[in-house]
């Protein structure tokens, strides 16, 4: 097996070729011909790099959970700067106007890629990037609380996922136009403007 930058050019132009047929075609069009085709390479290059298609989808998705992880660390980190809410739009923007939502679809509608991940994963259930999505959320939250800009009995295990799940919604339809920053300002105020301090948009530092 091809070791070095080699390996690593390959399987990123793989995903990205991926990426590509995922948000243009849907997750039934996604087949090792048309990953190879898509990206300029003959088919045997990505059976020499993952032992079976599954193999390959599973990777591709441990990679964008990764930019999830990468993510989460930004959005913590902007605890206690700007406003509340105004950091979870833009987290859920940049979260689902990306692929994350064909991901989604692809774990959904693959059976055995999803079991795959379940097995894989650190408690075996939930859905993989939703579940590290909500995980994100709810750190990001837990650490404005315990610096005052939400309520001290605020839940964030519950405000976590439903603002994962009203979020996934709101830019579930891929052939769509892309929602509006005010229309993810009032998801992300619908769920959480009781917990927050001082108002939805202008607890500041």
């Amino acid at each position: 097996m091809p070791t070095g930058v080699a390996l690593r050019d390959a399987r990123e132009q793989l995903f990205d070729a991926a990426e590509r047929i995922l948000l243009r075609d849907g997750p039934s069009a996604l087949t090792s011909r048309a990953v190879t085709t898509e990206a300029g390479c003959a088919k045997g290059v990505l059976h020499r790099h993952f032992a079976d298609f599954d193999a390959f989808l599973a990777e591709l998705v441990r990679d964008r959970i990764a930019r999830v992880d990468s993510q989460a660390a930004a959005l913590r980190g902007a605890a206690g700067t700007g406003s509340v809410a105004g950091n979870l739009a833009a987290a859920l923007t940049d979260l689902f106007g990306s692929v994350a939502v064909a991901i989604v679809a692809l774990i959904t509608f693959r059976d055995d890629l999803r079991a795959r991940l379940r097995r894989a994963g650190p408690d075996g259930g939930g859905v993989p990037l939703l579940t590290e999505a909500t995980a994100m959320v709810a750190s990001y939250l837990a650490a404005e609380r315990e610096l005052g800009r939400i309520a001290a009995d605020a839940d964030v295990g519950t405000l976590a996922p439903a603002l994962i799940g009203a979020g996934h919604l709101l830019f579930a339809d891929r052939t769509g136009p892309r929602p509006e920053a005010g229309a993810v300002r009032k998801v992300v105020t619908s769920v959480v403007g009781a917990a927050l301090r001082n108002g939805p948009f202008t607890n500041r530092t």
